[in-house]
């Protein structure tokens, strides 16, 4: 099974051939678009957002608050053998029932990694990142809350106009079935994303989509509408929707619909995936 998904994240990255791949390194200019960056810097969206569900009843305890924290580390500033810019990289998602009595974390979620990242130009001058990464992701518990697994990941990422960036990420996943039965049927072999800017600078949109193994079941779906008060600023008033499975490791069998409202901080460029 994982052979056809290896098949397709290969094909992925096999099927550029017209692009700017191969530059020697004085007209590497794809790198500038890495290097400009501060060597630290925000890799996915940094957020704190609280919001209610809207397809169970809304109390205390069903109501939240979802924060992330992303930030990767550049190792190099000069690019190794094949034009590859080694990471690190870490994620940290909370589910917070502020609104309970006691307050409690009701999940934390771990995501370090590593990534070796491949900037070029498709043809036209559409700035892309070919990205591979070997990830860890679990919530820290034992027990029989316990819950892990890894992966190997591939992405292409691309800015294909102006206003919209779009990306396709595959991985092969590792998955403990002991502690984690049938996870891999919830979070799936691969995922797509896109990010349209309807007023550039001001208002953006975004949506994420995964696939679950199932035909028909499990995946999920999560768009947002960002909003830039300063132009000078890169922090967003962010309205999210979230309907779907695995958006927590230890409810990833639950079907959830959550809507929030919060403040984003996103990266300043077009991000590694």
């Amino acid at each position: 099974m994982y052979l056809k998904y290896l098949l397709t994240c290969v094909i992925l990255f096999s099927i550029n051939t017209n692009s700017q791949i191969v530059e020697d390194a004085k007209n590497f200019r794809a790198a500038d678009s890495l290097l400009k960056e501060p060597s630290f810097s925000v890799h996915k969206d940094n957020y704190f957002l609280t919001g209610v569900p809207i397809n169970t009843a809304i109390t205390r305890n069903t109501a939240d608050v979802k924060y992330q924290v992303s930030f990767k580390l550049r190792l190099n500033s000069k690019p190794l053998w094949g034009g590859f810019f080694p990471y690190l990289m870490y994620t940290q998602k909370a589910f917070w029932d502020i609104y309970a009595s006691s307050k409690p974390f009701s999940e934390i979620n771990f995501n370090p990694g590593v990534a070796l990242v491949r900037p070029f130009y498709l043809k036209g001058g559409r700035l892309t990142y070919g990205t591979v990464s070997l990830e860890h992701e679990s919530n820290g518990r034992d027990s029989i809350y316990s819950r892990t697994w890894n992966m190997l990941a591939f992405s292409l990422k691309s800015q294909i106009s102006p206003r919209w960036v779009v990306g396709l990420r595959g991985w092969i996943p590792i998955v403990d079935k002991e502690d984690n039965p049938y996870l891999t049927q919830y979070v799936g072999y691969g995922e797509a994303s896109a990010t349209y800017q309807i007023q550039p600078g001001r208002w953006s949109a975004d949506i994420l989509f995964r696939k679950g193994s199932g035909v028909m079941k499990y995946g999920s779906l999560q768009t947002q509408v960002n909003w830039r008060p300063y132009k000078n600023e890169n922090y967003y008033l962010t309205l999210q929707w979230f309907v779907g499975y695995t958006e927590s490791l230890i409810d990833y069998q639950e079907h959830r619909s959550m809507v929030r409202i919060g403040f984003t901080i996103k990266p300043e460029n077009m991000g590694i995936f």
